[in-house]
């Protein structure tokens, strides 16, 4: 988008327009502006001016409903710290649609004309508006916003003008009229549009839509259409004017711009208009950046970058870096003294020169360590970094440069700075290296490019520095490492595409096969429970690790919308449209298409088997993006924590997860109540707070069954994976039961299949009734403890590391002796495995040690066998483990490499031999 700012208006603003109360009573369905994170369908749009308390001595701009990573957040806050726009006792209501009287009044305050007003004007006969918009009408025609004779013949008999959904079209024609653009409107009607539906776009708005295409502030909707009768939300109209600020300079009262000279501890200074102007920062301060649509950190605001800073009573309302570059300048010479007055003189290109510093300038050796300005030698060469943007060029950053580095070398990168962009890396000889990104070196990795932020310490790196600056840098070895950005697509499970934030297209990155996918809300998701969409895609972080894989996918944010206890009004099966309306009667009307995941009572559910019972008041819950309706589950259950029953009035009380207690019906006396391992339990058999999964009749009105859901650990003897059947033993009794209704995950929470289940893996188990609804393989963690307390334990495990165990939650250690709940009881003799129990906690097993001496191995019965230790003594021969550690101190040994009468020390978990020590 170029840059291009048009003559400055007024600068006031009145009190009228701070105290402006408008009201919406109709939410749009048609996207404006289309960007790569703004959804092209949906109610995602924005809006015009609306109700506001703002006498508040502190600003009011977090609008709760306004979710952090919101596609129109940006825009949002930045028009409301302005005070173009205005919430409603804290709220936005972006998906509200915008009249065409409201679209008027923030068209106006855009334009920073509202000290123009005068109460007693007269809005045109012709144009029939709300008594309070009459005096913006009429400055919106004085101000050649819009032609009365033009608009009433727009409109239709029985419409009202003022109250009227502002249309696409129409909005567009407003928009290029503020900005000033009426001439290149003229210009352009002539034109067509690429969009497919060009025919039905008004031929004197079609000029209009043309700029606006133009300027990109808008790119149409899905399939390529304009739709432009499409009403307009108040999330969209923000996002327009918004950008649009981009093509004027309004000069409005509360927005300065400048150098961020200093920032922290709740202050930041910007030097702006030749002075300096302190601001308060605090937790409704707003941070962004020209370059994205994502909320920054304050963390991202660096020294004597760009900002433009919205003011609210002293307070930073809105901090947008507008240029992240320092507005710095380096001068390079040789220090030929100190002087007092805090003076260097320096040579510079052959000449003498003077430079004062001051308390804020800082000073660094040459391996960047600070220094104080007395420490400075005769003869060292100097580089300064010394401010631009006031007449004084103060120098901020004064660093030693002893003589001409050049060389080639590789280490391990031990931190990053992105704020001065410095990596420190200690080289294989023991010496440490800063590396300065000057912005022209690029970080290699496997052929790509890495962002600095994405470099993590424990990196293997190989660089370059000429005349002591770096000109090369590759990552020959790297880490775990995380990227953020916008899910476009999962390719089969195999290959992901994702967007940056700057609109670009990463890299297609490789699918880890136990790839671990986080989704707040959802317990155990899986690749199915994504979002990925070129418009509406999932915002995530993206694990990778050393070979460049996703190993973990987690949803930061995402569009959806999601509507609890909907009751269904209709549903036209042969347009797929669901009419509902929530708990306060609000109407929706939404679409079903074959990619809508369903869910009801049913091991197989389908669309069509939704569709039978999408009857009148059914109860559901639903989630969308727009009118597209991502899922829908029928209410069939309620789960939550048992409080108790009346038998006599047979009701029954439940808490959910979100605190609220449910009272429920049942008509039976006797209601059936599934508890896994008990074969005739009754409601009496629960007690208050038994997590119960509640059952529904199928007309939802009472409640005809009881399933509490508990927790067990097995081990798993045998699986039969035709049939989805496990064979597994706890508390030495051996069970059988079906996973084929469960979700089955690895020891990372990573989903995988019946076929990966294997003989001898120990698995936690929920059962919800009598049924296995979560199957998950646990993590068995065998070694030597080397450290322990009360806070945690510290293992030399099989393969030679060290792992270190928190004490998190419930803990429990088990030896012959008895049970404690203390790891500060295990001490460094002591030989554990270490995994997570079924409830959660952690168990620490001691294993069994037995002292005997070698005598031979049965290779064809993988069985090892030992010397009696008396000649009644018949404990001789053992199974050995598939993965059982052999060893002799660190040294790793083959059983066969054991000899006859070789004292060993042999450990068991349980019955099974999993380590063996030569004495």
């Amino acid at each position: 988008m170029t840059e291009e700012k048009k003559t400055s208006r007024s600068l006031k603003r009145t009190a009228a327009t701070l105290l402006l109360t408008l009201t919406f009573m109709t939410s749009g369905v048609a996207a404006f502006a289309a960007d790569p994170a703004t959804p092209t369908t949906g109610t995602d749009a924005a809006a015009a001016a609306s109700a506001a308390n703002v006498n508040s001595a502190v600003p009011t701009l977090l609008f709760s409903d306004v979710a952090s990573g919101f596609w129109a957040e940006k825009h949002i806050y930045k028009l409301a710290s302005e005070g173009i726009i205005l919430g409603d006792n804290g709220k936005f209501r972006p998906g509200d649609s915008v009249t065409q009287q409201e679209a008027i009044t923030l068209a106006l305050r855009f334009m920073n004309v509202t000290d123009q007003l005068t109460e007693d004007a007269a809005a045109p006969d012709k144009l029939e508006v709300s008594a309070y918009f009459k005096p913006y009408i009429a400055l919106a025609v004085k101000e050649k916003l819009i032609n009365p004779e033009e608009e009433a013949a727009a409109t239709a008999e029985g419409e009202v003008w003022g109250t009227k959904p502002a249309s696409r079209e129409w909005i567009a024609k407003i928009l290029v009229r503020a900005l000033g653009r009426e001439d290149e409107a003229a210009s352009a009607a002539g034109k067509g549009t690429t969009f497919a539906d060009n025919a039905t776009i008004s031929a004197d708005a079609r000029g209009y839509v043309n700029v606006a295409v133009s300027l990109e502030l808008t790119n149409g909707v899905d399939g390529n259409r304009f739709d432009p009768l499409g009403t307009v939300t108040r999330a969209q109209i923000a996002t327009f004017f918004s950008r649009g600020q981009a093509y004027v300079d309004q000069s409005y009262a509360n927005v300065y711009e400048g150098v961020v000279t200093s920032i922290g501890n709740g202050k930041m200074t910007l030097y702006t208009n030749g002075t300096s102007r302190g601001f308060t920062l605090d937790s409704r301060t707003a941070y962004f950046t020209s370059a994205s649509e994502t909320k920054a950190a304050q963390s991202d605001i660096a020294l004597y970058s760009k900002a433009m800073v919205i003011d609210k009573v002293g307070t930073a309302a809105y901090v947008e870096i507008t240029d992240p570059t320092p507005q710095l300048e380096t001068v390079e010479g040789t220090l030929l003294s100190s002087l007092s007055g805090n003076r260097l003189l320096l040579l510079v290109n052959g000449e003498p020169e003077t430079l004062t510093y001051d308390d804020g300038t800082v000073f660094y050796d040459q391996n960047g360590q600070a220094i104080k300005p007395d420490s400075l030698a005769n003869d060292s060469t100097i580089e300064l970094k010394r401010e631009t943007f006031t007449d004084e060029r103060k120098p901020v950053i004064v660093q030693v440069k002893s003589g001409i580095v050049n060389k080639s070398s590789k280490g391990t990168v031990e931190s990053v700075d992105t704020a001065t962009k410095t990596i420190t890396v200690k080289e294989e000889s023991g010496n440490e290296d800063k590396l300065v990104l000057d912005g022209t070196v690029k970080i290699l990795y496997q052929g790509q490019v890495m962002e600095l932020a994405d470099l993590k310490p424990g990196s293997v790196v190989s660089y370059t520095i000429k005349d002591n600056s770096l000109i090369s840098l590759e990552v020959t070895q790297s880490v775990e490492r995380t990227i953020s950005g916008t899910l476009i697509s999962l390719g089969n499970g195999k290959l992901l595409t994702y967007k940056k934030s700057d609109g670009s297209y990463g890299t297609p990155l490789p699918i880890s096969k136990d790839v671990q996918v986080v989704v707040d809300g959802i317990a155990a998701p899986a690749l199915s429970d994504l979002i990925a969409d070129d418009n509406g895609g999932d915002q995530v972080q993206l694990t990778l690790n050393a070979d460049g894989d996703v190993t973990k996918i987690e949803v930061l944010g995402r569009q959806a919308e999601k509507l609890s206890e909907v009751s269904v009004v209709s549903y036209d099966k042969t347009r797929k449209l669901l009419t509902v309306v929530d708990t306060d009667n609000n109407p929706y009307v939404l679409e079903l298409d074959d990619k809508t995941a369903v869910e009801y009572n049913s091991t197989a559910p389908t669309l069509s088997g939704l569709e039978a019972l999408l009857n009148a008041d059914r109860k559901i819950t639903l989630t969308h993006i727009g009118k597209r309706v991502l899922s829908v589950s029928v209410i069939y259950q309620y789960e939550g924590s048992f409080v108790g029953f009346d038998s006599a009035s047979k009701k029954l009380k439940l808490t959910d997860s979100a605190g609220k207690t449910r009272e429920l019906s049942f008509s039976n006396a006797s209601l059936p109540v599934y508890i896994y391992g008990q074969a005739s339990a009754t409601l009496s058999s629960l007690k208050a707070g038994d997590p119960i999964t509640a059952v529904l009749s199928s007309n939802q009105d009472a409640v005809q069954s009881i399933n509490v859901k508990t927790s067990k650990q097995f081990e798993v003897k045998a699986v039969d994976t035709t049939n989805s059947r496990v064979t597994a033993v706890s508390d030495n009794l051996t069970q059988t039961f079906y996973v084929n209704q469960a979700t089955l995950l690895n020891d990372n929470g990573a989903a995988i299949k019946v076929t990966d289940l294997k003989a001898g893996d120990f698995i936690n188990v929920l059962f919800n009734g009598t049924t296995a609804a979560t199957v998950q393989q646990v993590k068995l963690t065998y070694g030597t403890v080397t450290n322990a307390d009360a806070n945690s334990v510290t293992l030399k495990t099989y393969d030679g590391s060290l792992t270190t165990v928190p004490a998190a939650g419930a803990v429990k250690v088990v030896r012959d002796s008895g049970t404690s709940t203390s790891l500060a009881t295990l001490t460094t003799s002591d030989h554990v495995v270490v995994k997570k129990a079924a409830d959660g906690s952690t168990l620490v097993n001691v294993l069994s040690p037995l002292s005997r001496t070698y005598w031979r191995y049965d290779s064809v019965a993988k069985e090892v066998y030992v010397k009696r230790s008396t000649l009644s003594d018949t404990n001789i021969r053992f199974t050995l483990g598939a993965n059982a550690y052999i060893h002799q101190g660190d040294t790793t040994l083959t059983v066969q490499s054991l000899q006859e009468n070789d004292n060993i020390v042999l450990y068991f978990d349980g019955d099974k031999l999993v380590e063996i020590v030569k004495q």
